[in-house]
């Protein structure tokens, strides 16, 4: 029974609390809505989702998540300071590909968007094989670096959430 009124859990969760901050007023007629957005979004759409992905480690998960915020925060400083005070002609942005070894498409999926919400660097375009990311960075003085960055602290903590 719990099972079929919360098909994908984590969704409902997720959606319960972006409503309750998207409102922004502890009052119970946020908590109700917020309750049937999380029952009825999930419940409606979970025949496209018959392969959803598996979470293997929930802890690590948000890690990754708290990780990332941290990066998005310390790329926006240092995204300012290459704006604001290195001339135009020190900038070298770089194109770089970066070979994925990540198998599901919700782990490529995650990475790309991480990839493009912290604040430098972009996902542009990935291979037709779908095991290399075009990544476009605004400043890649070593770019080989941003790519071994990437694979270590961003791709390996997705391989053990994901596979």
């Amino acid at each position: 029974m719990l099972k079929r009124l919360f098909p994908h859990p984590l969704l409902s969760v997720v959606l319960f609390v972006t409503w309750m901050l998207l409102v922004n007023q502890f009052k119970i007629g946020s908590l109700v809505m917020a309750l049937i957005l999380s029952i009825i979004i999930p419940w409606m759409t979970a025949a496209y989702w018959p392969n959803r992905p598996k979470l293997k480690q929930l802890p690590a998960f948000a890690a990754y998540c708290l990780l990332v915020m941290w990066d998005i925060i310390v790329a926006n400083i240092q995204v300012a300071k290459i704006i604001l005070f290195m001339p135009a002609n020190k900038i070298q942005s770089a194109w770089i590909p970066v070979p994925i070894e990540l198998k599901t498409p919700e782990a490529i999926t995650m990475l790309a968007g991480t990839i493009t919400m912290t604040p430098g660097t972009v996902t542009a375009d990935m291979s037709s094989c779908g095991r290399v990311l075009l990544i476009h960075s605004l400043h890649a003085p070593d770019p080989d670096a941003i790519r071994d960055d990437i694979k270590s602290r961003y791709e390996a903590r997705l391989k053990r959430i994901f596979e």
